[in-house]
């Protein structure tokens, strides 16, 4: 038995393992044909990672990478692909922001009540696309797509001055948002951490506890590995793919809470995008395993957090962008080297089993022989 977990953990490890050497090695390669030292990016930016408000930006970040990656890789244990994450965050930030402006609760009502907003909100944005595929067939991929730039035009419309907007210089925004609604942070030596890091970590337990200690989160994987076979077990496939869409649209919702009810408390138009699609790259890296995104949001925070370092290095500066192509070959790469890891697991199955299904010859064949050779003995002695 523990032979066996050790191969598993072996496999499991593997894949990343081998897609962020490949992706360092990669990186190396492009700096060195650009005549610049393969080494002392990655040196600049682990010192980087000493600098205590650093490694508060790097948590910050990765708390918002790790909840928009959960929402992926619910879809991805569902065999769906919800590429609409960056809409359905935004636009529940967008209408959380509005509602946390114009309501005023007590704080342990307006944050429980802002958060369900938000997660309606996104699970409602979501929902459509799953009606869309379980009703008319219409593929996740496309749908959640087509939402990302509906979303964009709806929260321009909303943000108008005439509706809900509150123009501040230059920049468009929703207003501030009432007290009772921020967030309370967690002061340390370099700045502040969002507390809403907290929810993620809950998110993340819960996140395991329903797929792996529940019916629903079987009934869910079994119908992502084979919908025909979860149908013959009684379980609808329809609606499991309408409650997985809205599922990871609600967890979608709560993304963008982290820096707006810890930081910004109000959307903009220097809210951040582009979190949804970042958040496949490191939903793919932790495997949609919950330790193995924590390490990848962790991963992909610290590169967009120590990179703007490379832009002062002295004697040469070198190009912040440089975490960014490291990025893209760790996404890259990391589809490769699992699907080589599945080879290669899968090999080693069929030789253990061939060698098991042996062995279980060998041993029949000599019961055999020795079953003859007593019955030989009987014969002569009589």
């Amino acid at each position: 038995m523990k032979k066996f977990d050790k191969e598993r953990v072996l496999l499991a490890v593997a894949g990343p393992v081998i897609a962020l050497v490949v992706a360092v090695a990669l990186t190396s390669v492009v700096l060195l044909a650009s005549g610049k030292s393969p080494i002392e990016p990655y040196s600049l930016m682990l010192e980087q990672a000493t600098f205590s408000d650093i490694q508060v930006l790097i948590l910050n970040q990765a708390g918002m990478y790790y909840l928009a990656a959960l929402a992926v890789a619910i879809g991805f244990r569902m065999n769906l692909f919800n590429i609409g994450v960056d809409g359905q965050y935004r636009l529940a930030a967008m209408v959380t922001a509005v509602v946390g402006t114009h309501l005023a609760l007590p704080s342990f009502l307006q944050i429980p009540m802002l958060m369900l907003v938000a997660m309606l909100t996104g699970a409602f944005w979501a929902g459509i696309a799953g009606v869309l595929k379980t009703t008319r067939g219409v593929s996740e991929v496309v749908a959640t797509i087509m939402l990302n730039a509906i979303a964009t035009s709806v929260i321009a419309y909303l943000t108008l001055t005439e509706n809900f907007g509150v123009p501040v210089g230059n920049n468009q925004t929703t207003g501030v948002m009432e007290k009772s609604g921020w967030f309370p942070g967690i002061k340390v030596a370099g700045g502040e951490i969002y507390g809403f890091v907290i929810i993620a970590v809950l998110a993340g337990v819960l996140y395991w506890l329903v797929l792996n200690r529940t019916r629903f989160g079987f009934d869910l994987r079994a119908t992502g590995a084979s919908e025909s076979a979860a149908a013959a077990s009684g379980v609808n496939a329809k609606r499991m793919v309408l409650s997985a869409m809205l599922i990871s649209g609600a967890v979608s919702g709560l993304a963008g809470l982290p820096i707006l009810l810890g930081d910004t408390h109000t959307y903009s138009l220097s809210f951040p995008a582009g979190l949804g699609f970042t958040a496949i790259g490191i939903a793919l890296l932790g495997r949609n395993n919950p330790v193995g995104i924590a390490f990848a949001a962790l991963l992909w925070a610290f590169l967009d957090k120590a990179s703007p370092a490379l832009d002062y290095a002295q004697p040469e500066a070198y190009d912040k962008e440089i975490a960014v192509i490291m990025q893209g070959l760790i996404v890259i790469a990391v589809v490769v080297s699992y699907e080589e890891v599945r080879r290669w697991g899968l090999r080693r199955q069929q030789r253990r089993v061939g060698e098991e299904l042996a062995a279980a010859a060998r041993a029949n064949g000599n019961n055999g022989n020795n079953g003859n050779n007593d019955s030989v003995k009987e014969v002569a002695a009589r």
